[in-house]
């Protein structure tokens, strides 16, 4: 009986003891469960934090390419401008070249009709000088226009060999030309009755004065006759040579381009 006893209290207390136990586990299962609760939040807080970090990183990532996009747009841009302003640059120093090419051809240009007026002044300064004040000189179109009369020339209107008064004339005229070596001299014969082989004629004369007697280079002398218009005689006229001027101002154009 007492055997009995003593096996029923040792497995009472055996069932206490693992009634505790059960209990204490128990205990610690819903300790372990509500550790794994707060753990279960902190990782989908994380997870939560990682996204937003996720997606601030794509946000940066895109405007960062955007930004690189839009400094080698920029770049790009600076660069053409760049280039552009160059070309710019360059052709407006060119302008300016060719501008200032062509002032010096007008410059030129210019500085030879200047010339060719005072060229005129001295002319009929000069021809005063030789040919006395009552010389019978006009200007027009910038030459000077020497005139004589048949009857002085030749003794009537039909004479075609050159008295003293006028061989003497044409001698002043030969002076004035032989001094100014940058002058021609067109002999016009004038007619108003349109018998125009004796003006041929009384022109050529003094023209063969000039250049067989008085040593007139023959390149410096022309012949022509014309209507005069209700004058005749003999008119001379002295000019600059114009073929010089012209191909001096060819010269200097081709010079300056």
């Amino acid at each position: 009986m007492k055997k009995q006893l003593l096996f029923l209290f040792s497995v009472l207390i055996c069932s206490l003891g693992m009634a505790q136990k059960k209990s204490e586990l128990f205990a610690q299962i819903d300790d372990l469960e509500a550790q794994l609760g707060e753990v279960q939040q902190e990782l989908a807080e994380a997870k939560r934090d990682i996204s937003s970090s996720n997606a601030k990183a794509e946000a940066l990532e895109s405007e960062n390419v955007g930004l690189r996009d839009a400094n080698a747009t920029l770049l790009k841009n600076l660069s053409s401008f760049s280039e552009l302003s160059k070309k710019n640059s360059e052709n407006v120093t060119k302008t300016l070249a060719a501008l200032e090419r062509k002032e010096k051809q007008l410059s030129g240009i210019t500085d030879m009709i200047a010339s060719g007026d005072s060229t005129s002044i001295v002319l009929l300064t000069r021809i005063k000088q030789t040919m006395g004040e009552n010389a019978n000189a006009n200007v027009s179109e910038g030459a000077v226009i020497l005139s004589g009369s048949l009857t002085k020339l030749f003794g009537s209107d039909t004479g075609t060999a050159l008295t003293d008064e006028g061989k003497l004339w044409v001698s002043q005229i030969a002076k004035v030309l032989l001094a100014s070596p940058n002058l021609s001299a067109k002999v016009d014969g004038l007619n108003i009755t349109g018998e125009f082989a004796i003006t041929y004629d009384q022109a050529s004369a003094v023209a063969k004065e000039l250049v067989g007697t008085l040593s007139v280079p023959l390149e410096k002398v022309d012949v022509a006759v014309k209507d005069g218009n209700f004058k005749e005689g003999v008119a001379v006229s002295l000019q600059p040579d114009y073929k010089a001027f012209y191909d001096k101002v060819k010269t200097d154009i081709k010079a300056t381009n």
